[in-house]
C-alpha cells in the first residue's frame, strides 16, 4: 500500500502521463469518479509510441516527465501507460521518493483479474514493450498458479488510435486480424493492456459478440487512485477544478481527443522538458 508522503496537500493536483492520448481514458475515468480533483496531464507525443522504445529510453522519459509533474506540485503521479508501467515504474518510484505517491496501471488490473475465480485463461493485448517484459504473466501467475496467460503484441493499434482510426472499417479489419490469432484462442477473458485500447473496446466486444470478459485499466485505476487518496487523507473539496494538459509536441488528433473526453474548449500547452 502507498503510504502518506511528506508535505503533500489535498489541494495539490493529480499528475498523469502517457505517450499520447491513451492516458486520457484514465484521466477521464478519474474525473468522473473524483470530480473535485485537479489534473495535470502530460502527453509525450514527441516520443510516441513507447512500445517500440528501449527500456533505458522509457526510464529516461519517465524520470524527466516525473520531475515536470513534481514541479507542478502533484500529490500523485499516475503512470497511465502500460509500457512505462512495465519498464520504468520502479525507477520512477525511486526517483520520486517521498515527494509524491506513484501509481502504475498494471498492479490494479492484475489484482482484479486474480481475484476473479471464474477466470482460468486470460488473454493480454499490448505493445511490444509490454509483451516483451512478460509482466502480466509474471504478476498474475504469482497470485494465481492455476491461471494461464496468453500475451499478444498488437503494435499497429496504438498508431491507428492516435491517428483517429477507430469505429470504422479500417480499425475493425486491423482489430479482427489480431484477435483471430491462434494465441488468443480459448481465452475466457481479455486484458486491454494499453490505455489507448478502451477507445476500441466497443469493437473488441463486437468481435466477441459481447460474450467475452473485457478488462480495461481506466476504471480500475481510477478506483485505485480514489482508494489511495482516502487512505492518505488527500481528498480535496475543490469546486470546478481547472485541469492542465501539456504535450511534448502538438498534434491535431491529440487536441481533438482531449476535447472528446473533456467537453468544451481545452487549451494544450507545449512543454519542452528535454532541454
Amino acid at each position: 500500500m502507498a503510504k502518506q508522503k511528506n508535505n503533500l496537500s489535498a489541494s495539490n493536483p493529480i499528475g498523469i502521463f502517457d505517450s499520447g492520448i491513451g492516458g486520457l481514458t484514465v484521466a477521464n475515468a478519474i474525473t468522473k469518479l473524483l470530480p473535485n480533483e485537479k489534473l495535470v496531464y502530460f502527453g509525450d507525443i514527441a516520443h510516441l509510441p513507447y512500445g517500440d522504445k528501449s527500456a533505458d529510453s522509457i526510464k529516461y522519459y519517465g524520470i524527466r516527465i516525473a520531475q515536470f509533474l513534481l514541479d507542478q506540485q502533484c500529490k500523485i503521479i499516475v503512470i497511465a501507460c502500460n509500457t512505462a508501467s512495465a519498464l520504468a515504474y520502479e525507477t520512477i518510484k525511486d526517483f520520486v521518493g517521498n515527494k509524491a505517491i506513484v501509481l502504475n496501471v498494471i498492479d490494479p488490473v492484475v489484482k482484479v483479474v486474480a481475484e476473479n475465480k471464474t477466470t482460468r485463461h486470460v488473454g493480454v493485448i499490448a505493445t511490444k514493450g509490454t509483451v516483451r517484459s512478460d509482466i502480466y504473466s509474471k504478476k498474475i501467475t504469482a497470485l494465481r498458479k492455476d491461471m494461464k496467460v496468453s500475451s499478444l503484441a498488437t503494435p499497429l493499434l496504438v498508431s491507428m488510435i492516435e491517428e483517429g482510426f477507430f469505429n470504422n472499417k479500417i480499425s475493425r479489419a486491423v482489430i479482427n486480424s489480431y484477435l483471430e490469432r491462434p494465441k488468443l484462442k480459448k481465452i475466457d477473458s481479455l486484458i486491454l493492456a494499453c490505455t489507448h485500447f478502451p477507445l476500441i473496446k466497443p469493437e473488441i466486444e463486437e468481435y466477441y459478440k459481447h460474450h467475452m470478459v473485457i478488462i480495461d485499466s481506466a476504471g480500475v485505476v481510477a478506483s485505485e487512485v480514489s482508494e489511495t487518496l482516502k487512505r492518505n487523507r488527500l481528498q480535496t473539496t475543490l469546486k470546478k477544478p481547472k485541469h492542465h494538459f501539456y504535450v511534448s509536441d502538438y498534434t491535431d488528433s491529440f487536441e481533438k481527443s482531449t476535447q472528446f473526453f473533456f467537453k468544451g474548449k481545452i487549451t494544450l500547452e507545449k512543454a519542452d522538458i528535454w532541454k
